[in-house]
């Protein structure tokens, strides 16, 4: 079982930023970042000096990961200690003595930054983002804690698809519909597949999730509902992306549905770990060339 060596000595008043940067989870950051840029070239922009989605760009990286998986640990300490995939590049193992320097670190990243954010975008942006943190900490925090209610748990992770949004609302462009309502039914369905590894730990904690409902089998039917439906939705933006998804996504969760047990969950989960990667160099490539030749305006 994975350990956090190098996790360093803590003072009661401090929590240092290496361990700040474990917690944060960077290998995940691609979620967040990878969805703003996205959001960006939707607009019909390869890039963008706006001070505000600059701004969002820098707060979308550890101020916003440690809001989403700072809060998480927090409150998964117990389920935590019986995942044996945490305690590396998958999730901090947290020690009982972090947990007030970490809950402290976590406002101190995200309050200010927040309202530095709210005087340089517009309303609508601003509401956007504080609806985006909402949720993740609603996912976590009691007393709603919807990591621990079935259904609504995978629901609240549409809060991952709002930041492709963001750029559009902050530079007065349409909102990307299509891939908007692409990314949010991927990522319920990502949150069930990912969930199905834990539900050994999850069941033993006496947290009740999607997985833990449905078992590894009806998970795994599940989030490849989810993902056919997002393939479904991107066809109108992108066959080739729409295609990679339903391949990637899509084939993964076929393969659990074929051999279902969280010992398969977890043997795929680097795959799910990529697939953000792979489906956002398909739809980039497309994008850069596109705008490169004068051929996509934004929505």
């Amino acid at each position: 079982m994975p350990t956090d060596r190098a996790a360093p000595t803590l003072t009661p008043a401090r929590f240092p930023l290496r361990r700040a940067l474990v917690v944060s989870r960077p290998a995940l950051w691609v979620n967040t970042v990878g969805t703003l840029v996205t959001g960006v070239w939707l607009t019909g922009r390869l890039y963008t000096l706006d001070a505000g989605v600059l701004a969002l760009l820098a707060y979308l990286t550890l101020p916003f990961n440690l809001l989403i998986y700072g809060l998480n640990d927090l409150w998964d300490q117990e389920e935590d200690a019986r995942s044996s995939r945490k305690g590396g590049w998958q999730g901090a193992r947290l020690r009982a003595q972090e947990a007030a320097p970490l809950l402290r670190a976590t406002l101190w990243w995200n309050l200010p930054a927040l309202a530095g954010l709210s005087v340089l975008l517009p309303p609508a942006a601003t509401l956007l983002l504080l609806a985006s943190a909402l949720l993740f900490a609603a996912y976590s925090l009691p007393p709603l804690r919807l990591k621990a209610r079935p259904f609504l748990d995978g629901l609240s992770n549409v809060a991952y698809a709002l930041p492709l949004a963001l750029p559009a609302l902050a530079l007065g462009s349409q909102v990307p519909w299509w891939p908007l309502l692409a990314l949010m039914s991927y990522s319920v369905g990502k949150h069930a597949f990912d969930a199905a590894q834990d539900i050994p730990a999850d069941r033993a904690a006496g947290t009740r999730t999607v997985a833990t409902t449905l078992g590894a089998r009806g998970t795994a039917a599940y989030a490849l509902t989810w993902f056919v439906l997002a393939s479904a939705l991107l066809l109108p933006v992108s066959t080739l992306t729409a295609l990679a998804l339903l391949l990637t996504c899509g084939g993964m969760a076929l393969r659990l549905l074929l051999r279902p047990t969280p010992e398969q969950a977890a043997r795929l989960y680097p795959l799910s770990i990529i697939t953000p990667w792979i489906v956002g160099a398909v739809a980039g490539v497309q994008l850069v060339y596109l705008l490169a030749r004068g051929q996509w305006t934004g929505f």
